[in-house]
């Protein structure tokens, strides 16, 4: 679930990017800096010369947005992902120079420091990367002056009760994991050989799994799903309901062709030919909306 952590983590790495090393002898100033995330009102007064980066909005970035699940492999489990949340976080960069000649220009000097370090980076290099951020992927993107950000700057910093100020922005778009994973056992295909009787031959039985999806690979979960007579089209086994991640599991299924059968509401049924045992592929059945 969601963490305060992941904002938090964000404010620290963009702080690090801004004090990267490698920029310390083209930006003296900036490399000096105090960096801090107040509110940036008047009453502002920091004892040196400090940049102050001022998270003013968070929203999802609607156009990252993505339902792709992902599906990892532990040992004789599978771990299913679900898309995590992007959330874009939006800040107000300011500086506030202190003991210089000439302030105004130390300011501006210190604001295109930050402007030419941030546009450096389209996506935030993983060296930056802070806390809970540390191995996220897709890599996390950057844009200063966002076309969109701030486009009333008077009514802004009227609302905070402070006079207009030279600032200016940078977005990061962030992935947060909004639902757990779901850990589900490898379904693997199994010959069962027993003997009725002693005269009797042995009858191989054998049990076979597969998952139920959608147009977007997504497991549904709450379909029916039949073993079929390939010829008379009758129930060769009870139906089985799939589980939160679409798998399905069937036991004591003699050898041979059948048709697999799912059914799930908002889909059309779906009917394929297998043969029993086959491989794991044979046994996904992908749905399509009505």
């Amino acid at each position: 679930m969601m963490k305060a952590a992941y904002i938090d983590d964000l404010s620290e790495t963009l702080k690090a990017v801004l004090q990267d090393p490698s920029f310390a002898t083209m930006f003296p100033e900036l490399a000096a800096a105090d960096i801090i995330f107040d509110r940036p009102s008047d009453t502002l007064a920091p004892p040196k010369t400090t940049v102050d980066l001022f998270l003013y909005d968070i929203r999802e970035d609607l156009d990252l947005r993505s339902n792709q699940t992902t599906i990892t492999r532990a040992g004789n489990q599978t771990i299913t992902h679900p898309a995590a949340l992007r959330l874009a976080c939006s800040f107000l960069a300011t500086a506030w120079p202190v003991g210089g000649t000439d302030l105004p220009l130390q300011e501006q000097r210190l604001l295109s420091e930050v402007l030419v370090v941030l546009s450096h980076y389209p996506e935030i290099p993983s060296s930056f990367l802070q806390g809970s951020l540390v191995g996220q992927q897709p890599p996390l993107p950057m844009v200063a002056l966002h076309p969109d950000a701030l486009k009333n700057l008077a009514e802004f910093w009227s609302s905070l009760g402070s006079k207009l100020k030279a600032s200016l922005t940078v977005t990061v778009t962030i992935s947060v994991p909004v639902f757990s994973d779901i850990t589900d056992f490898i379904v693997t295909t199994e010959n069962l050989a027993f003997a009725p009787g002693m005269s009797s031959p042995p009858e191989g039985l054998l049990e076979f799994g597969g998952q139920v999806v959608n147009s977007l690979s997504q497991g549904v979960a709450g379909a029916l799903v039949d073993v079929l007579d390939p010829l008379s089209l009758v129930p060769s086994a009870p139906p089985q309901t799939t589980r939160r991640s679409g798998h399905y599991v069937f036991s004591q299924i003699a050898a041979g062709n059948y048709k697999l059968r799912a059914v799930a509401t908002g889909f059309k049924p779906q009917v394929q030919a297998v043969t029993i045992p086959g491989v794991p592929d044979d046994y996904r059945i992908q749905l399509t909306p009505l």
